[in-house]
């Protein structure tokens, strides 16, 4: 039986490849992790980037108290199990009146994982709304097959490397996931999705967390990295993060510059793997 999500629902992101809102933070909890993540935007003196941007859950505690947090990790397991590792993270934020902007892609694209059965979590601080440039997605396609993707270095494109899939779905518009802030969205590692401009008055803040049950294998070379969240782990198959102990520490900045590292050359060396089958 789910922990949390209904069998309907569960149902659904297994045959639609989605399924939201999940309700998951309290107004206060909310307001806290936004707290955090905007006074260290105060210290430095401009919003959050590359690569605080991606792994945060290893430089900060908002971001720490997220991926760890029960509600989501029980919805979760609704899906992939109850063997938990965090792969990868990103912090998206839309500022307002920007047209910043995500091509249609898949994730595992970028992941280089098999079986891709990875879960993406993606959970507001503010409103996500059509207005403000919530995520749309394409019901079913995850069941599509991989599809080429393309570099694109566009100056809106919120993804490090802009890869996205070429010219196919264009002029699709797919279905908004709708998020008010403290819920979120579940959505298939191959489920086409994208997003556009934030045309709304407030900055549309979520993260996005990568989750991936136990039984995932990496493709490819340098050898990954990963933070067990729940449950048990398979030795040897990634090498394993450890959780973040002071916020911003020497120590964190650290382990944060290595796994981040790891990704980014995973992805760069990945650009040569054959398609998974």
């Amino acid at each position: 039986m789910p922990k949390v999500l209904s069998a309907d629902a569960v149902r659904q992101y297994h045959d639609q490849g989605y399924y939201s809102p999940v309700p998951v933070l309290s107004p206060d909890e909310v307001a806290r992790c936004r707290a955090g993540l905007e006074r260290h935007e105060a210290e430095i003196g401009h919003p959050l980037d590359f690569p605080e941007k991606s792994k945060s859950y290893l430089l900060f505690e908002w971001a720490d108290t997220l991926v760890h947090h029960p509600a989501i990790l029980d919805a979760v397991e609704d899906v992939i199990g109850p063997d938990i590792l965090v792969y990868h993270t990103t912090t998206w934020i839309k500022e307002p009146g920007t047209p910043a902007y995500v091509r249609w892609h898949q994730d595992g694209k970028y992941f280089f994982l098999e079986p891709p059965l990875h879960v993406t979590a993606w959970v507001a601080l503010s409103d996500a709304s059509v207005e403000s440039g919530c995520v749309h997605v394409l019901p079913g396609s995850h069941k599509w097959g991989e599809f080429e993707h393309v570099d694109d270095y566009g100056e809106w494109n919120m993804i490090k490397r802009g890869q996205g899939i070429p010219d196919r779905f264009d002029h699709e518009t797919g279905v908004p996931m709708e998020l008010k802030a403290g819920e979120m969205s579940l959505h298939h590692t191959n489920l086409v999705h994208s997003s556009r401009g934030n045309d709304g008055g407030d900055r549309r803040i979520g993260l996005g967390i990568s989750y991936i049950p136990a039984a995932v294998r990496q493709r490819g070379a340098p050898r990954a990295t990963a933070l067990l969240v729940r449950g048990q782990a398979t030795p040897g198959a990634f090498e394993m993060e450890e959780r973040l102990d002071r916020e911003m520490s020497p120590k964190a900045q650290a382990a944060h510059a290595h796994s981040v590292g790891r990704f980014r050359a995973r992805q760069d060396a990945g650009a040569k793997l054959p398609a998974a089958e």
